[in-house]
């Protein structure tokens, strides 16, 4: 097998070879045929979350097809097609797993963050944390949904049913979740970069009533918004955006220092929510939602060992919509 691997915090991947994994008890092998690049990956490149072990192997968005059953696996089979998402394991031992929030389970596995991931010609997951996908659709299309529109839909059900709602930050999650929002009969209000107007049209493509700056006020008082950009300053800006009883959901990772605000944009029962992770059942309500809704994503694709030079363009915003990994 080949893998883009990281050896150390803010060091290249480095293109190697390496012996073909043999699947454990309980896990099977992935032949990938598309990883998405996630900006939770620029995270992980970039030494900003804890506990990496190196070297590892990025990526979290990966489709492939089963091509190796480790022992005791049901009801996965070789060759089929299956996804593999940012949650890769749960004790489901203490009080969270117990109580249906696996998603804060106290020791989890992290695809491409804590166990190797998808910037790989194959990787070994938990055949308990890989979803089945059937054969429709693309596998480039999809694998943007195996985080970005799960955290997307996660962060979605969070912010409540106001039908007003703004987006901050219009990449791979925003422009899934937009296309959600809208099927639900919302409005969208997108906030990009200064200036970046190929990802305001994008927004305004998918059905957005309005597309601007980060730094201006919507036209409309927001029932909601959710930030994807891991940018701290955003947050007084969607509070000052949101309605009274206004919800702001947080639904990155990681995210830069939340600069000091004035109590009164907070006050008048204003909400300030984050997002952890994913549970499997997010994944089976998403899925269905994805195929009602018709979701179609914007997709950029490059072959794997380019993985370097996608980071670098996602880092500075040059990329719109989704960037796709091919081995």
């Amino acid at each position: 097998m080949h893998a883009m691997v990281l050896t150390a915090p803010g060091a290249p991947l480095q293109f190697q070879q390496r012996e073909d994994p043999t699947p454990g008890p309980g896990t099977v092998r992935i032949k990938i045929s598309a990883c998405g690049v996630c900006r939770t990956d620029l995270h992980v490149v970039d030494g900003e979350l804890p506990g990496i072990k190196y070297p590892i192997v990025p990526g979290h968005e990966v489709v492939g097809r089963v091509d190796a059953l480790g022992p005791g696996v049901i009801p996965l089979k070789i060759g089929e097609r299956v996804g593999v998402p940012w949650l890769g394991y749960t004790c489901g031992e203490c009080s969270y797993c117990k109580s249906g929030s696996e998603n804060l389970c106290d020791r989890p596995l992290f695809t491409g963050y804590t166990r190797d991931g998808g910037f790989a010609t194959h990787l070994v997951a938990d055949a308990r944390y890989c979803f089945s996908l059937g054969e429709v659709g693309d596998d480039v299309a999809i694998a943007p949904l195996l985080c970005a529109g799960l955290i997307g839909w996660r962060s979605l059900v969070m912010a409540g049913d106001g039908k007003t709602l703004g987006i901050f930050g219009f990449g791979a999650a925003g422009h899934i979740v937009a296309q959600v929002a809208r099927w639900q009969g919302r409005s969208i209000y997108a906030f990009t970069r200064a200036g970046d107007t190929e990802a305001q049209a994008l927004a305004k493509s998918l059905g957005a009533d309005w597309a601007g700056g980060s730094e201006e006020r919507p036209p409309i008082p927001l029932d909601a918004a959710i930030i994807y950009a891991p940018v701290g300053s955003l947050v007084p800006m969607a509070l000052r955006a949101v309605r009274k009883g206004g919800r702001v959901v947080c639904a990155g990772i990681h995210m830069s220092d939340i600069p000091s605000f004035p109590y009164n944009i907070l006050w008048e029962e204003r909400q300030l929510l984050s997002v952890a992770n994913l549970t499997r059942n997010d994944g089976v309500e998403f899925f269905k939602v994805a195929t009602q809704a018709g979701i179609k994503t914007h997709t950029t694709v490059f072959p794997l060992q380019e993985a370097n030079e996608v980071l670098s363009k996602l880092r500075s915003g040059q990329i719109t919509g989704a960037a796709v990994l091919r081995p």
